[in-house]
C-alpha cells in the first residue's frame, strides 16, 4: 500500500436511486411496516412471557425468534429509513462494521433457532411420550444458548477478518445497509479468505440447518401418514405449517442472496435484502398469530383479562 493512499473513515450507502417524493412516501410506508413488526413480535414475546399455557419448548424457541426479529430489523431498518429522506447517506466506518457484525450475528442465530424449533416439532410428533423428558427446560436453555453463542461467534470471525482489510477508496457501498459482500468490494486487498469463510458459513448455517430441518419434516411426514386418527394428523400438520412457512421465507431468501445471485445482480440483492430485513420480521408474527390457535387463544385471554380489570 503506498503512502499516498487516503484511508476511508466513512462510507456512503448508495441504496435505491429514487426521486425525493418517492423516497418520502417509502419512508412512511416502511416506517409503518417497521413499527408493526416491532409490535407484532413484541406482542408474541409478551404473550409467551405472561401466559402460563405458552410455557412450553415450542413457544420458548418462538420467544427467541421474536427477540431476534426485533433486533434484526432494528439493526438495519432505522438507517435505511434515514437514508430515504437524507441526501448525504453516510455512515462512519465503525458503525458500518458493527452493523455488518450484528446483521450476521442475528441471521446466523435465527438459522440455528429455526433448527431447534424443527427438532421440537420432530420430538413432539414422532416421540410424544418422551417429549417432556427429551426437551426439558435445561435442554431447551442449552439449545438456545448454543444457538446465540454460535451465531455471534461466527459473526465475530467475519468482523475480525473484515477489520484486517485496508479500505482506501472507493467508499460507496452499493446496498441499503453495510452488507458484508458489498463492503468487501471496497477493500484494497485480496478478499479470498473472507469469501472462503463466507462460503463455509453458508454451508454451516444455511445448507446444514436446512438439511436437518428437511430430515426432521420427512420423519414427521412419515409419522403423520401412519396415524390412525384423522384429527391427530390434521393437528400435526397444523402445528408444523407455521414453522414451515417461516423456514421457507427465511432460508429461501438467504440462499438466493448468498448462494445464487452474483455481484452483477446488486439491484435484485437489494430488494431481497430489504424483504429479509423488513418484511420477514413482519410476516413471522402474522404467520404465528393467524395460523396458531394457542397464540390466538392467549391473545383473547389477555384481552378478557384487560377488560375485567
Amino acid at each position: 500500500m503506498g503512502g499516498n493512499h487516503t484511508w476511508v473513515t466513512e462510507f456512503i450507502l448508495v441504496g435505491f436511486k429514487l426521486k425525493a417524493e418517492l423516497g418520502v412516501f417509502l419512508f412512511w410506508i416502511f416506517s409503518l411496516f417497521y413499527v408493526f413488526s416491532l409490535l407484532g413480535n413484541g406482542m408474541i414475546f409478551g404473550l409467551i412471557l405472561l401466559d402460563p399455557k405458552l410455557h412450553t419448548p415450542m413457544y420458548f424457541f418462538l420467544s427467541h425468534l421474536a427477540i431476534i426479529d426485533m433486533s434484526y430489523a432494528s439493526n438495519n431498518v432505522p438507517k435505511m429509513l434515514e437514508n430515504l429522506v437524507n441526501k448525504t447517506r453516510t455512515i462512519s466506518f465503525v458503525p458500518c462494521i458493527m452493523q455488518t457484525f450484528l446483521y450476521l450475528a442475528f441471521a446466523h442465530t435465527e438459522c440455528l433457532i429455526l433448527v431447534a424449533m424443527s427438532y421440537d416439532r420432530y420430538v413432539a410428533i414422532c416421540h410424544p411420550l418422551q417429549y417432556t423428558a427429551i426437551l426439558s427446560q435445561r435442554m431447551c436453555t442449552f439449545m438456545a444458548v448454543t444457538s446465540w453463542a454460535c451465531g455471534f461467534s461466527l459473526a465475530l470471525v467475519h468482523a475480525i477478518l473484515l477489520l484486517r482489510l485496508p479500505f482506501c477508496g472507493p467508499h460507496e457501498v452499493n446496498h441499503v445497509f453495510c452488507e458484508i459482500l458489498s463492503v468487501l468490494q471496497l477493500a484494497c486487498a485480496d478478499t479470498w479468505i473472507n469469501e472462503a469463510v463466507i462460503f463455509a458459513a453458508c454451508v454451516f448455517v444455511l445448507v446444514g440447518p436446512l438439511c436437518l430441518i428437511l430430515v426432521s419434516y420427512m420423519s414427521i411426514l412419515q409419522t403423520t401418514l401412519r396415524m390412525q386418527s384423522g384429527e391427530g394428523c390434521k393437528k400435526a400438520f397444523s402445528t408444523c405449517s407455521s414453522h414451515l412457512c417461516v423456514v421457507g421465507l427465511f432460508f429461501g431468501t438467504a440462499m438466493v442472496v448468498y448462494m445464487v445471485l452474483d455481484s452483477s445482480q446488486r439491484e435484485q440483492e437489494k430488494m431481497l435484502s430489504l424483504f429479509h430485513s423488513l418484511f420477514n420480521p413482519l410476516l413471522n408474527p402474522l404467520i404465528y398469530s393467524f395460523r396458531n390457535a394457542q397464540v390466538k387463544g392467549a391473545f383473547y385471554r389477555a384481552l378478557r383479562k384487560k377488560r375485567s380489570m
